[in-house]
């Protein structure tokens, strides 16, 4: 049983929570406050409650090295402006010092630890780092969605060390939509993947061959399929160790899900190039590539996607960063903004789908935005989340 943050008694207590705030820095500023502010309900609930809240992340890949820009002070800054209130920070997660500021805290008050990954210790799981962090608190919640398909000392290893402990609002609401809304979804349900990787999501697409009414493939993964179907791709990008496997998945949806396909692409010779062409997705010449969705596309997908009671998202249309070839993501995510305001429930699966619809300024406009890349994909394809599991009572 997973127990929820509303099922302990928090006044007086040391409430440790592990958040993610792994967030992008420039010039010492955080430049995109969405996985703190997701973080920010848990926090304020604790502090409502009374108790004594410690809170520790990761930043970066510093594998165990102090890099300065990696730093979580930022951040800190950031929850400070947020929260309109000061927070104390120590410059290392399990230092005497540290130590000794939890345990000076008073109900009300916040205590930020410094990078997790300034210690190798951290992603090892390792048993010591875990008991050192777990002293500081009294009961331990997890909020950290974007890190629970990892093993590591913050969210595994110290949950060993707590009689109480438990999950924290936004890992509730991931949850709640990645997991239960899949279980029983609002008809029909179809499933949105992009990106340019196929082999991130096969598991995915597996799983919902089986669940899913259609499953639309779109982005850069698209050509391996179409050119295991026999297609013309062009210089479009492939991936030829998976066209086997696409061909498989080709021959496992028969008869059970309607997997569809672009049927046209905005052309270039490359990424730079700014002359484009449109293309039917079986006439690619040889030296152009495809890049985005066509009109053509975006119309089909796009009448699917409005007789759909259940959008699941992952992975963009096409190179959205590049202006002139985001227009198919960016058409998609107006369309499925509209069949969320008409009752449709509509979950982007985090990563660059999400950053897609920040850079359209449209975050308020779905059922749920996943603050987790690899976590949401992980848990959709139905494996198993070690973090969540090490909260099981």
């Amino acid at each position: 049983m997973l127990k929820t943050l509303k099922s302990f008694d928090l006044k007086d207590k040391r409430v440790l929570i592990r958040v993610d705030f792994n967030v992008p820095v420039e010039n010492d500023r955080v430049v995109d406050d969405f996985r703190i502010r997701a973080a920010l309900p848990t926090i304020q609930y604790c502090l409502n409650e009374g108790s004594k809240v410690i809170l520790m992340s990761h930043s970066g890949r510093p594998n165990g090295i102090v890099e300065q820009n990696l730093s979580l002070m930022p951040a800190g800054e950031k929850l400070a402006d947020l929260l309109e209130m000061p927070i104390k920070f120590s410059n290392d997660c399990i230092s005497e010092d540290a130590h000794d500021v939890t345990l000076g805290l008073r109900a009300g008050e916040i205590h930020l630890l410094e990078n997790l990954r300034f210690h190798i210790e951290e992603n090892k799981n390792d048993r010591n780092f875990s008991i050192n962090l777990a002293k500081h608190g009294q009961v331990f919640i997890n909020d950290a969605f974007g890190t629970v398909h990892r093993s590591h000392a913050s969210n595994v290893g110290v949950t060993k060390y707590f009689n109480q402990k438990g999950m924290g609002f936004l890992i509730e609401k991931e949850l709640e939509f990645l997991d239960k809304a899949m279980e029983n979804p609002k008809k029909p349900l179809t499933v949105i993947i992009g990106g340019a990787k196929i082999d991130s999501k096969i598991d995915l697409i597996n799983r919902f061959i089986q669940i899913a009414d259609q499953i639309i493939i779109g982005g850069g993964m698209a050509f391996t399929f179409l050119k295991a179907k026999g297609k013309d791709i062009g210089k479009s990008l492939l991936d030829p160790s998976m066209i086997s496997e696409a061909k498989k998945i080709l021959a496992n949806a028969r008869g059970k899900t309607n997997l569809i396909f672009p049927k046209d692409f905005i052309c270039a010779k490359s990424m730079k190039a700014k002359r484009t062409s449109i293309r039917n997705a079986n006439e690619i010449p040889s030296d152009l590539m495809g890049l985005d969705i066509g009109p053509k596309s975006i119309d089909e997908f796009s009448k699917i996607i409005l007789n759909s009671g259940t959008i699941l998202w992952n992975g963009p249309m096409g190179v959205f960063e590049v202006d002139g070839f985001h227009m198919g993501t960016e058409e998609i995510a107006k369309i499925i903004s509209e069949v969320t305001k008409s009752g449709s429930i509509t979950i982007i699966g985090g990563g660059d789908s999400a950053a897609a619809i920040k850079k359209f300024e449209m975050t308020s406009n779905f059922s749920h935005i996943s603050t987790g890349g690899g976590s949401s994909l992980s848990l959709l394809s139905g494996n198993t989340m070690p973090a969540i599991y090490a909260l099981e009572i």
